[in-house]
């Protein structure tokens, strides 16, 4: 985004817009389960709540204008709070399963684009007096660490946080400096580790519907960090998280016909810190992680994954990844022709994103947020998308799919709490 033109959209944000189809909705989703009240959320306080607080995201009251050469935001003509924030009627939710079952009804619905690209529906209360907010926001609007700013500046209640505004959740603060000619001269190894290893056909490439189904599980993050420092190397979280959701596919996988498949996990790497003036958009590149699902011990595999992540961030790939694709989108040919080669099922087969949320306790209206889920949508050819999320001390996993492709995805849930245990037994064990 130039600062002569603030109001026209970046290349990845218009990037972004440009994939959303009748089958591609666009956005991101993260779901809040509130503790039980002594009554349902009053609906008129919280639309109150958040509209004072909406000047403090500039995209809330936009919408993206098309009809020009270049997709701009612009001012809403008629705004009204009660279409972004609303109480779901049409979808009763007695039991976790309801609402699991109208969250991924949700996450099929195309945000409207003649309005902002963001809403809260609420759900509940549940038989057991718990209630849930979905949120759904435009990737062309925010990416993960935006996200977390969004909630951040417009929902949760007034807390305390530790650490400055500089330091937000996501926001690196450590950029190692490099000579423009140091970078060109590591252009082409970066992309020979990242998009050089063409795999086999993914058991995830295949055709999708505009049809969701979520499930979701969690992991203490205090368990995840004593996993990882318990290795030689010491593993990060992500790494942990990597390694969990490897013994998962290696159960789910292992229980159809067939050998396990080599999958590439493709996993987003926030580079907000490159610009850390820039709250709202896109800031993001990746890396492609082998996940060896053909190793069966479970610490063999997290260091496995430990040492190709350390590696591949030490060289610094995701910002060369970056900076190269930023440099070939100024030709439109070699931009797309790139897109495409990066956005392959046989480079990767599915994305894993894991998010940094509120690392103290937050609360909606005052009831605390018990449980933060994240969720991300498949994509053409990759079927399946997982996504996590911290609240306080607990990592939220998101799975999504469609289900015509991939169902079931509940068991894959289920398989990823029982490697989670695997992983915790292992590295307990003297």
């Amino acid at each position: 985004m130039t600062r002569e033109d603030p109001d026209r959209l970046s290349a990845d944000d218009a990037h972004i817009l440009g994939l959303e189809s009748t089958v591609i909705s666009g956005h991101t989703l993260k779901l809040v389960i509130l503790e039980p009240g002594s009554g349902p959320l009053d609906l008129d306080a919280l639309r109150t709540a958040v509209a004072e607080r909406l000047s403090r995201q500039p995209r809330a009251t936009q919408r993206i204008d098309t009809s020009g050469s270049e997709p701009r935001w612009t001012a809403a003509t008629a705004f009204d709070i009660s279409d972004h924030i609303r109480r779901r009627e049409d979808a009763a939710c007695a039991s976790r399963a309801d609402l699991w079952r109208a969250v991924s009804t949700l996450m099929s619905e195309h945000l409207d684009r003649e309005r902002p690209l963001w809403t809260f529906d609420l759900f509940g209360p549940l038989g057991d007096g718990r209630e849930a907010i979905a949120v759904r926001i435009h990737h062309a609007m925010a990416d993960g660490i935006a996200a977390v700013r969004f909630l951040d500046d417009v929902l949760w209640d007034r807390h305390a946080e530790p650490g400055s505004r500089r330091s937000r959740p996501g926001v690196r603060t450590d950029s190692t400096q490099r000579s423009k000619v140091d970078e060109v001269l590591r252009m082409p190894a970066a992309m020979h580790r990242e998009l050089g290893h063409r795999g086999s056909r993914s058991p995830f490439d295949r055709p999708i519907s505009a049809a969701r189904e979520l499930a979701f599980t969690v992991a203490p993050l205090s368990e995840l960090k004593t996993i990882g420092a318990s290795r030689p190397t010491r593993a990060t979280v992500n790494d942990v998280l990597l390694g969990i959701v490897a013994g998962g596919l290696r159960s789910w996988l292992s229980a159809g016909a067939g050998t396990l498949p080599r999958l590439r996990a493709q996993v987003p790497v926030s580079l907000h810190h490159r610009d850390e003036g820039a709250e709202v958009g896109n800031r993001d590149s990746f890396l492609n992680i082998d996940l060896p699902l053909a190793e069966p011990d479970p610490l063999t595999r997290l260091d496995r994954i430990s040492a190709e992540t350390r590696k591949r961030k030490h060289l610094d790939d995701a910002d060369e990844l970056y900076d190269l694709f930023h440099a070939l989108g100024r030709v439109k040919r070699v931009g797309e022709a790139v897109q495409r080669l990066a956005g392959s099922a046989r480079e990767f087969s599915l994305a894993i994103s894991n998010v940094p949320g509120p690392p103290v306790p937050v609360s909606v209206a005052g009831r605390r947020v018990e449980r933060l889920f994240s969720s991300s949508e498949p994509a053409v050819h990759h079927a399946l998308r997982i996504s996590a999320i911290s609240c306080a001390g607990v990592v939220g996993i998101g799975l999504c799919t469609d289900p015509e492709a991939l169902p079931d995805i509940a068991r894959l849930a289920v398989a990823m709490e029982d490697s989670y245990a695997e992983l915790h037994d292992a590295a307990s064990t003297p």
